[in-house]
């Protein structure tokens, strides 16, 4: 099977790596020719000139898989890419976009015989290495064509993917996903911070996040990756305590609201990292640290 990747940024590059391994052909086009020609070089990876040669590159029925930023980028890539593609085509967005955004895509492609795959990809920097969680909508058509490619990509062939429902389904799982996510991430940072406020019981953050990993009803992925960054640091100075949020976090607080769903737990951790710029602490450079751990994204230094 030959598909095309637009997009061979951190996590674009990896899939295309899995990809690989996983027996696909894969035809790649990133605006960064210098990526392109690496990434070739390295996985075997076929090198497109431009979208329009990438396209032209596959047999039909061609599938066109966007690792783009959410919003304008992905809109416009998508409206310029249709034109080029044929009734049975497939466009897959395995970015971060709204649901909402995804079915009007959807529908908009319908209309002229394109499928649409919205994949909620989840698994940062390690998937290249672990498989990535996918979360899929759309018709079963197309998730029957797509199998094969979510089971390269996925952890196995048979786990670590779903075709979760209609278009739309999987980056509105995604997003709640993620809400959960922070969530998760501002406990362990509040809780962290109150065992090393005990000063007078002088307790080894590493060496309790440690023990949890083994056979504590906390135990996590998060976990592990907070008690391996503790190894090496405790203190985390050079960490500035300020913490992005990716968007996703406030499309699910949105949805609590317009479903009437109390959901304080995740609206606060949100609202947490608003503060962020503002309020000095050391939970946001654990919350900064474990982003960077699983997800690769950029730490802010301070002077220190």
């Amino acid at each position: 099977m030959r598909m095309a990747m637009i997009g061979l940024g951190k996590m674009g590059g990896n899939m295309v790596r899995r990809l690989r391994n996983g027996g696909i052909e894969v035809v790649g086009y990133d605006r960064s020719a210098e990526a392109v020609a690496q990434l070739a070089a390295e996985s075997g990876m076929a090198i497109a000139s431009s979208v329009a040669d990438a396209v032209a590159k596959l047999p039909a029925p061609r599938v066109v898989w966007l690792m783009l930023p959410s919003g304008d980028p992905t809109e416009q890539q998508i409206r310029v890419l249709a034109p080029l593609l044929s009734r049975g085509d497939i466009i897959v967005d395995g970015g971060n976009s709204n649901y909402h955004d995804s079915q009007r895509r959807g529908a908009w492609l319908a209309e002229q015989g394109i499928g649409f795959m919205d994949s909620g990809t989840s698994g940062g920097i390690w998937g290249l290495e672990n498989g990535y969680c996918l979360m899929v909508g759309a018709t079963d058509e197309v998730a029957k064509t797509m199998t094969p490619i979510l089971q390269a990509l996925a952890p196995a062939r048979d786990r670590g993917w779903a075709h979760v429902g209609p278009v739309g389904a999987g980056h509105f799982t995604k997003m709640i996903h993620n809400g959960i996510e922070y969530g998760m991430m501002q406990s362990f940072a509040e809780g962290l911070e109150l065992l090393r406020g005990k000063q007078e019981f002088a307790l080894d953050l590493a060496q309790i996040t440690e023990l949890w990993r083994h056979s504590s009803v906390v135990r996590s992925w998060l976990l592990d990756l907070t008690a391996e960054a503790l190894k090496h640091d405790q203190e985390l100075k050079a960490v500035a305590p300020y913490v992005p949020d990716s968007g996703e976090g406030r499309w699910t607080v949105v949805e609590a609201i317009d479903q009437g769903v109390a959901a304080p737990v995740l609206t606060l951790a949100l609202q947490m990292r608003f503060t962020s710029q503002d309020e000095k602490g050391y939970s946001y450079r654990l919350l900064s640290t474990m982003r960077n751990a699983f997800g690769g994204h950029a730490v802010k230094h301070t002077g220190g």
